[in-house]
């Protein structure tokens, strides 16, 4: 947990600089059952339906983008949640068993500046995850975040890697 608290504190700089407002869709699901890759695409898609409101942070010093989550996406909060992602590794190429699990590859992500901080997650997996350049699936209960801006905005835990 302290690397990827390292790593958020790192960006969260540049998260609160770069905040989006966008919606983003998944990657497709293709090789799940139908009601699994339902909820596999609607997944993210559901997570972009947030707003932000400006919010005065003390230790900032100026006014930061804060998280609203509408009642669909707090309807989720605890909820196993099923979702397609890409591993973005905190701690070189190897398996973990907390990382950043983004919408989009690596080249895309959020950190990367190409999409926004609702297509990110941090993970908390009951069994290491080998890192993959591929997209994977990933099965845990959805928790919100909308008070601590040096943690990301959504996070998985016990986390289980599913196979397709």
């Amino acid at each position: 947990m302290k690397k990827i608290q390292s790593f958020l504190l790192a960006t969260s700089f540049l998260m609160l600089l770069t905040f989006s407002l966008s919606a983003q869709q998944a990657p497709a699901a293709s090789d799940l059952p139908d009601m699994e890759k339902l909820e596999v695409e609607n997944t993210w898609k559901m997570l972009s339906r947030l707003t932000y409101k400006k919010q005065y942070d003390e230790m900032m010093g100026f006014k930061v983008d804060i998280p609203v989550f509408g009642k669909d996406i707090r309807a989720m909060e605890g909820k196993e949640v099923t979702v397609k992602g890409y591993v973005i590794p905190v701690e070189g190429y190897k398996s973990h068993k907390e990382f950043v699990f983004s919408a989009f590859p690596y080249n895309m992500c959020f950190f990367c500046g190409g999409a926004g901080p609702e297509t990110v997650m941090e993970i908390e997996a009951v069994e290491a995850v080998e890192y993959s350049a591929d997209a994977i699936t990933l099965r845990g209960k959805l928790q919100l975040n909308d008070s601590d801006i040096n943690r990301l905005i959504y996070s998985l835990t016990d986390a289980k890697l599913v196979e397709e």
